[in-house]
C-alpha cells in the first residue's frame, strides 16, 4: 500500500476510457435510432473534485459520437481525445503535451485496448464490471462497476492520497 500511495500523490493527470467506465457499457437506442447513453452524476463530481485540486482529466476514446462531445464540454475535461483504439499512444502524447512522465498520469478503462495504458502509467485503474481479462493488469480494481461511480472512486482515491 505505501508504493500505491506514493504513486497516487504524484498524479497529475487522471484520464478514462467513456463507454464501460463512465456508461455501463450499454448501447441503447430509441425508436428513431437515435444512440443514447446513461451517465452517473457522481462521476461527474469526481471530474469537478479532479480539477479543484489541480489535477488535468482526460477522455480517451474509441467513440466519437456527439454524445461523448457533448459530456466532456459538460464536465469541462481538459483533453478529449475520440476515435482512437490506440490509448497509450493518446496518453503518452497527453504527457508529453503536459511535459509530465506517465508515471504521473492515471488510468481507467474496462477492455483489451485499455490494458496498455493501464499498465503503463503510474496507477492503473478497471471498473469491477470490466471483463476478467483486464482485472488481472497491475491494476486497481473498483468495488463500483462501469457508469455506477467507479470513476469518482478512482477520483477520491488519488484526492485522499494527495
Amino acid at each position: 500500500m505505501p508504493e500505491q500511495n506514493k504513486r497516487l500523490s504524484n498524479i497529475k493527470l487522471v484520464a478514462t476510457d467513456c463507454d464501460g467506465v463512465l456508461t455501463d457499457g450499454g448501447l441503447y437506442y430509441s425508436e428513431n435510432g437515435d444512440e443514447i447513453k446513461k451517465f452517473q452524476v457522481l462521476d461527474g463530481m469526481g471530474f469537478l473534485l479532479l480539477k479543484e485540486a489541480g489535477i488535468k482529466t482526460a477522455i480517451i476514446t474509441s467513440d466519437s459520437s456527439n454524445i461523448v462531445k457533448r459530456r466532456a464540454e459538460r464536465l469541462k475535461v481538459d483533453f478529449l481525445v475520440c476515435g482512437t483504439k490506440e490509448k497509450l499512444n493518446a496518453l503518452s502524447e497527453l504527457c508529453k503535451s503536459m511535459k509530465i512522465s506517465i508515471e504521473e498520469a492515471a488510468y481507467i478503462g474496462d477492455d483489451i485496448f485499455d490494458i496498455p495504458a493501464i499498465e503503463a502509467c503510474g496507477f492503473g485503474c478497471v471498473p469491477q464490471s470490466a471483463d476478467n481479462k483486464i482485472k488481472v493488469c497491475r491494476c486497481y480494481v473498483t468495488s463500483k462497476g462501469g457508469g455506477e461511480g467507479a470513476f469518482r472512486e478512482m477520483a477520491d482515491l488519488i484526492l485522499e492520497n494527495r
